[in-house]
């Protein structure tokens, strides 16, 4: 699920914990979302679905840079997990292009790869105008936070029946690409791991 509020389940050894958490410094809002096990180390599917939400984040920042509109790093997102989802056979075959058209691949990713950053969260400002996607500036900030949310049904794959991962980061526009501004907050799966090992 995208956000979950009850807040009261158990932990269990096994599960993923989602943690999208905010702070502000200075008056200024940051936003990130994190995902790692319970226990320590990641399953074998686990691990299938974070590195492709990885791949599809690595595609959308390679899209984050002046001139470009803001729907390209959302498009080079789709395509990365799109493409994933067909080779874990949670979609019916058809080909990629079909997936994108029809938009099924919705079922799993539900939402945008980001929203602007700023003195709010989800901070003020148009995404289209005059019906045309805004182009990115330098000095602009915003998230970048392709998931997939995989709910069990009996046409998904058991092995990956419940795993949830998303992962966000907040960058600055620069002229040549963007900053990672929250790069310090650990994001591999060998840094996760490695967290939690040293953590105990």
């Amino acid at each position: 699920m995208l956000h979950y509020v009850s807040n009261d389940a158990a932990l269990r050894d096994g599960d993923l914990v989602l943690i999208d958490a905010g702070c502000e410094l200075a008056g200024y809002a940051s936003d990130i979302t994190r995902t790692f096990p319970v226990g320590a180390r990641f399953s074998a599917a686990q691990r299938e679905v974070y590195e492709l939400v990885l791949a599809a984040q690595a595609a959308a920042m390679r899209k984050v840079r002046a001139g470009n509109a803001w729907n390209e790093p959302h498009d080079a997102a789709v395509r990365v997990l799109a493409q994933g989802m067909l080779e874990l056979k949670l979609l019916p075959g058809g080909g990629l292009d079909e997936v994108l058209e029809k938009e099924t691949y919705k079922r799993f990713y539900m939402h945008r790869t980001g929203h602007w950053l700023g003195l709010d969260v989800h901070d003020a400002g148009d995404y289209k105008r005059a019906g045309k996607w805004r182009t990115f500036s330098p000095g602009m900030v915003l998230t970048v936070e392709p998931g997939l949310y995989i709910r069990a049904a009996d046409d998904v794959p058991e092995r990956l029946r419940g795993i949830g991962v998303r992962i966000e980061d907040d960058v600055l526009v620069t002229e040549g690409g963007c900053e990672v501004i929250s790069a310090a907050t650990p994001k591999s799966i060998a840094d996760i791991e490695a967290l939690k090992r040293d953590a105990g």
